[in-house]
């Protein structure tokens, strides 16, 4: 029932936040020297101008069938790890949501990068005149075939660096809201403190390991144009920061929080109250946890 849970959870997450994720993107790896865009709200306004509304869904289809995925796999994870650890402690949540991150990251990682390409690919036009890619999947299979598996898993490090705290985080910070907030399965606030408790596990997910993907982003968004601009991770960094500074690492980290909220704060709610129902009331959460069958509920 996690897997199950998750998949629904994941999906919901998707449509809510994947506009704030093409923002995101955009700023995180456009042009220092000719910038397309002033800020986020700018980047919003220039995207739906020149490429339609449907700009800001471009690469949809990577996410929506792999994110539904990983959080099954995150979720479910997550909750056999909790079980496994056996008592429903911070620093376990910690642990089983590392030991999720790590393990979601062979999905995530080739995920991200057909997202990333499709995001980028005819950027500033309405009706892309030369489509590299014809959706998601053609686009991981031209890499493929172009760069082997190594092209596939590009930013595999950087995704490992980036998910493994993160999730940890992420499942920390909602169980310590969670204890915090308290509910009953009948308390009618039950489902604002949900919602609450996802939206800032979330935000505090993302800012503890924003820097990490601001360099994951230009890794795998290197070489769309034909050129490798990048070496390595350390190169990266290198040259981002020698270009731009220290804040190099806040690139597009205004649409990432307001994704952030949404999107966690959907993805948890859907996912306790799948959970929960599921399970039956009388052996649902007592404090807003996704419910584990010997614990009070957790999940992602």
């Amino acid at each position: 029932m996690d897997f199950v849970a998750g998949c629904i959870g994941g999906a919901a997450g998707v449509l809510v936040g994947h506009p704030f994720d093409t923002v995101k993107v955009r700023l995180q790896v456009q042009s220092v020297d000719k910038p397309l865009y002033r800020g986020t709200f700018h980047c919003f306004q220039s995207i739906i101008r020149q490429e339609s509304v449907l700009g800001l869904y471009k690469g949809i289809g990577s996410p929506m069938m792999g994110l539904t995925f990983i959080n099954a796999i995150v979720f479910g994870v997550q909750g056999n790890t909790m079980r496994l650890l056996g008592h429903d402690t911070p620093t376990n949540q910690f642990l089983a949501g590392a030991a999720a991150g790590a393990i979601q990251c062979v999905i995530c990682c080739p995920m991200e990068l057909a997202k990333t390409r499709m995001q980028m690919q005819g950027t500033g036009e309405k009706k892309s005149t030369r489509k590299l890619y014809k959706n998601s999947l053609d686009c991981l299979v031209r890499i493929y075939n172009r760069e082997g598996l190594w092209g596939v898993n590009r930013g595999m490090v950087t995704t490992l660096i980036r998910e493994t705290p993160g999730f940890g985080v992420y499942f920390l910070a909602y169980d310590v809201l969670t204890r915090s907030l308290g509910c009953e399965p009948d308390d009618r606030y039950m489902i604002p403190k949900l919602l609450f408790a996802g939206g800032m596990a979330g935000i505090a997910s993302w800012l503890s390991t924003y820097p990490v993907d601001v360099i994951k982003s230009r890794l795998q968004a290197d070489g769309v144009g034909g050129v490798n601009q990048y070496s390595s991770i350390a190169d990266c960094v290198r040259q981002s920061v020698r270009r731009e500074g220290y804040m190099v690492f806040t690139r597009g980290l205004t649409s990432t929080l307001l994704r952030a909220f949404p999107v966690n704060a959907a993805t948890f709610a859907t996912v306790t109250l799948v959970l929960m129902y599921a399970r039956g009331v009388e052996e649902g959460p007592k404090d807003c946890e996704p419910a584990q069958p010997s614990h009070h509920a957790q999940s992602l």
